[in-house]
């Protein structure tokens, strides 16, 4: 999530939003690949889910891993809720049940990120071994309820989390007992990313076939290969799914932005806290009709959180 400050500029205009997008823009010779690996934590002799409190608990590990690497702690109050390398060597964050996240470094090549994450892999391991405590990679839990896995002390999950018992049926089950790999990648110019986009969505059907990978729920089988697309088709219609305005004639930045600003908010911060907006429209926000800040107009970095929320 970018970092909300008093230095970040006002939205004075359309433009603005649509900038924050074409900035990214580079040529091909800069091109990089962004990866984000999500596992499961469990203990070893009891295979439930790893609390964050305890001696070996998800803030142990963390420490441990800080203490192992040298990075730098991310906190969320008094809570250590990741890590970053401060060498720009990409960051460890946590998902609202506890799964671990590497958001990984920007590399050059498929390789690079394979070499990465099987380092990151062989570091923790070494780490959570001595704890009794052990990774999966799964898209869903296998036997876990809701109420076994603990909610992770990041306040923008007390928000998400209400609001997405409200809009869809499963919107907890992706936030507490879903893992995924993601990718990032780089584009040249507006023309670059629509045919990127455009790529990508046809083929998420044909990735959902080939990587189905959670056929069990609560330790009995679902009915389904892929549960986990099952779960996103009944999260949050307003902010999930495929995009068919992608493949239509004038999709570009300024369309995408279009469609941005009818996803409804969650949240912005001020002054380092989170204030609860879901629901709320970004185009009253530019009014300076926003319900819990009136007569406030929306800075850079509140667009810049906002477009984080997009799935």
């Amino acid at each position: 999530m970018a970092e909300q400050t008093s230095a970040s500029p006002p939205i004075e205009h359309k433009e603005d939003m649509v900038e924050v997008l074409s900035s990214g823009c580079k040529p091909k010779a800069y091109w990089r690949i962004g990866t984000e690996h999500e596992k499961f934590v469990f203990y070893k002799d009891t295979h439930k889910p790893v609390p964050y409190d305890g001696t070996n608990g998800i803030r142990s590990l963390l420490r441990a891993t800080m203490t192992a690497n040298n990075w730098t702690p991310l906190m969320d109050g008094d809570a250590l809720i990741g890590l970053r390398d401060p060498k720009g060597g990409g960051a460890i964050s946590l998902e609202p049940g506890g799964q671990f996240e590497l958001s990984g470094a920007t590399l050059e090549t498929v390789h690079q990120t394979c070499a990465e994450t099987a380092d990151h892999l062989n570091l923790l391991k070494s780490i959570a071994d001595p704890m009794g405590i052990g990774f999966l990679g799964l898209g869903v839990a296998p036997t876990w309820t809701l109420d076994e896995i603990g909610a992770m002390p990041k306040s923008r999950y007390s928000i998400m989390a209400p609001y997405m018992e409200k809009v869809g049926t499963l919107g907890t089950s992706m936030m507490f007992r879903s893992c995924t790999v993601q990718v990032n990648l780089d584009f040249e110019d507006e023309a670059d990313m629509v045919k990127k986009m455009r790529v990508s969505l046809a083929l998420q059907p044909v990735a959902t076939a080939l990587f189905a990978n959670s056929p069990f729920l609560e330790g009995k089988p679902n009915g389904y290969l892929s549960f986990r697309s099952h779960i996103w088709r009944n999260l949050d219609d307003d902010r999930t799914g495929m995009l068919p305005f992608v493949f239509e004639q004038g999709m570009g930045f300024e369309r995408y932005v279009d469609y941005a600003l009818d996803v409804p908010m969650y949240f912005v911060t001020r002054n380092g806290k989170y204030i609860n907006c879901a629901g709320e429209s970004f185009r009253s926000f530019l009014e300076g009709k926003l319900p819990q800040l009136p007569g406030e107009k929306p800075k850079i970095s509140d667009w810049e959180d906002h477009i984080t929320t997009i799935f």
